[in-house]
């Protein structure tokens, strides 16, 4: 095979190689690995080291950049034109990433699907301003099925794809659901609450209408009256003092909310590993019997096997075990006190991951982990969209999912890094930042639950 001895002189890095040690000439100068790290010092290699290590968060990046963009374009020009630039831009980056020709294109073509990405939040806030107020709480926490559902396909489909026709083939096939969404967008309307803070009143009056004849029931009776009219999507109006404390403290909770999140799902690799497990043995490496370029590749990859698959399925439906619970907290007591009470027994389950036990048990854990975690989310998306007017409803929630994403950057250094180093130091961490969540959540100046949406400023 030609790439054969380019591969070989890659790996050289990326194995462990058995050499007898031998003794220095008398008198011939030595020196230690660390003495030339300092005498080296810093210059463009470790510059390199930095973007290329930085790089795998850059569809985090990408979505951070983007969400408050976008956020900002739906209050100024719509949420239904962003939905569907969203929804195009996320398809399009999405299928050019499976020809990517090199890591640093992958890198970039990722930060971009992220962007797409991002907007995929005006989804939310169209279903939003459409439902009624006695409605929304239940129907909005059920838009998680609709995540869980996509989230076993992925994974049932990679457990198929990835071992036969590769991971290009597998990105292919997973934006095609992304594209035939496209081709019903006709059907959706644009918010007809948007329409009224642009003054058409008589698309909002039509939108109504013809939710009112698919429903089957009358409209009420006499004109529609339009709101004062503002000026949509400034940043100035998140932070006017009716607004500030609250989004002040809806940043905190998203940033650790999505610290935490993360945090669970990269750190769970590494608490199954470790000695708390009694009697645990880590399974060999399975080997695929695969014999293509890819599984020779310079970094040795390993396709998973049937049981990372099953524990990731195991881990995914955790997501959603929790919902019903939640949907009926949110609608009794509120989405303050809800989310308050989620966040603190997420702290108090991050603290339970150092009892060592069996291996069931840490999976019992870690199930329930990442129930809670994808509680809070739950309930503050649902939050985040009720408690803005529309004038900044989309904004607001950009600002936060950007928040958000500054969070999850900084996941993987506490449950990758600091873990290793320090075990409870990273889960006292994690639970730290959950119980400032909490207070957070408790301490919001505004409940939402049972309250109309607000139209204007």
């Amino acid at each position: 095979m030609a790439t054969a001895p380019k591969e070989a002189e890659n790996a050289i890095g990326l194995e462990e190689i058995h050499t007898e040690g031998k003794e220095p000439p008398k008198g011939q100068k030595t020196f230690t690995v660390e003495e030339a790290v300092e005498t080296i010092g810093f210059g463009r290699f470790h510059i390199m080291l930095f973007l290329i290590m930085g790089s795998t968060g850059m569809v985090f990046f990408g979505y951070m950049v983007f969400s408050i963009v976008l956020g900002l374009l739906a209050d100024r020009y719509g949420r239904w034109k962003i939905l569907l630039l969203s929804f195009l831009w996320a398809a399009y980056f999405s299928l050019l990433t499976s020809f990517a020709p090199s890591y640093i294109w992958f890198v970039f073509l990722r930060a971009m699907v992220g962007g797409g990405v991002s907007g995929h939040a005006q989804g939310l806030i169209i279903k939003t301003e459409f439902l009624p107020t006695k409605y929304r709480g239940y129907m909005l926490p059920l838009s998680q099925v609709f995540w869980l559902a996509g989230s076993l396909l992925i994974i049932g489909l990679a457990s198929v794809v990835n071992p036969s026709i590769g991971w290009r083939w597998l990105i292919r096939i997973a934006s095609i659901p992304g594209i035939l969404l496209i081709l019903v967008f006709k059907f959706i309307p644009e918010s007809a609450r948007y329409n009224m803070t642009t003054g058409n009143t008589a698309v909002a009056l039509a939108t109504l209408q013809r939710i009112a004849r698919m429903n089957g029931v009358a409209m009420p009776e006499g004109q529609l009256r339009e709101p004062a009219k503002e000026r949509r999507g400034r940043f100035k109006d998140l932070i006017h003092p009716k607004y500030l404390r609250t989004t002040l403290q809806i940043w905190i909770i998203w940033l650790g909310i999505a610290f935490a999140y993360y945090g669970v799902i990269l750190a769970s690799a590494e608490l199954l590993e470790r000695d708390l497990v009694r009697g645990s043995v880590a399974p060999p490496l399975q080997d695929s019997g695969d014999d293509s370029e890819e599984s020779h590749s310079p970094c040795h990859c390993h396709f998973f096997g049937p049981a990372a698959y099953q524990t990731m399925i195991i881990s995914t439906v955790g997501e959603i075990a929790l919902n019903p619970v939640n949907l009926l907290s949110i609608n009794l007591l509120g989405r303050r006190l809800s989310l308050c009470i989620t966040m603190g027994c997420t702290a108090l389950f991050f603290l339970l991951l150092n009892i060592c036990t069996s291996s069931a048990g840490m999976v019992g854990f870690l199930f329930v982990l990442r129930a809670l975690v994808s509680a809070n989310f739950n309930t503050i998306y649902i939050y985040t969209a009720e408690v803005y007017p529309t004038t900044v409803r989309a904004l607001g929630m950009g600002t936060s999912g950007s928040l958000c994403r500054v969070g999850a950057m900084v996941a993987p250094f506490i449950s990758q890094v600091l873990m290793s180093a320090s075990f409870i130091g990273a889960l006292c961490l994690f639970s730290s930042v959950c119980i400032v969540c909490a207070i957070s959540a408790v301490t919001l100046p505004i409940e939402t639950k049972g309250r109309a949406l607000q139209q204007v400023k």
